[in-house]
């Protein structure tokens, strides 16, 4: 994959992670509009994780290696931080699971074409 190409596949990867995230708070807003439990963790969660959206745009454009790092880093977070027993319901938990899902997708590719740089540096 060229890099135009995958530069193209992060930036549609991140927006899939700002919509899922989009998703999940409006989950939340519902829910907490009909009487539904909705904590505290959950809004501050919600919002944070779409307001993280942005920023990863820009780590895509100018910072690659960091965008590496935190598409790396924030899913296992994401996973972790919601299997603590008694912080979210489940419902919520596997929202923001599926959510990091595209975040995964670009750890992979960022990855891989890491790996591809090192082995055609070494070829020379």
């Amino acid at each position: 994959m060229k890099n135009n190409e995958m530069f193209e596949t992060v930036r549609k990867c991140l927006g899939l992670y700002g919509v899922a995230s989009a998703v999940v708070l409006s989950v939340v807003i519902a829910n907490a509009a009909t009487q539904g439990s909705v904590s505290t963790f959950m809004w501050v969660r919600s919002v944070l994780l779409l307001a993280v959206t942005p920023l990863l745009y820009r780590l895509a454009a100018r910072d690659p290696q960091r965008l590496r790092t935190v598409a790396t880093v924030l899913p296992i977070a994401i996973v972790v931080v919601d299997l603590i027993p008694g912080v979210c319901p489940v419902w919520f938990a596997a929202l923001q699971a599926a959510s990091a899902l595209p975040l995964i997708a670009v750890a992979v590719m960022m990855r891989r074409r890491t790996v591809a740089e090192t082995r055609t540096a070494c070829d020379d």
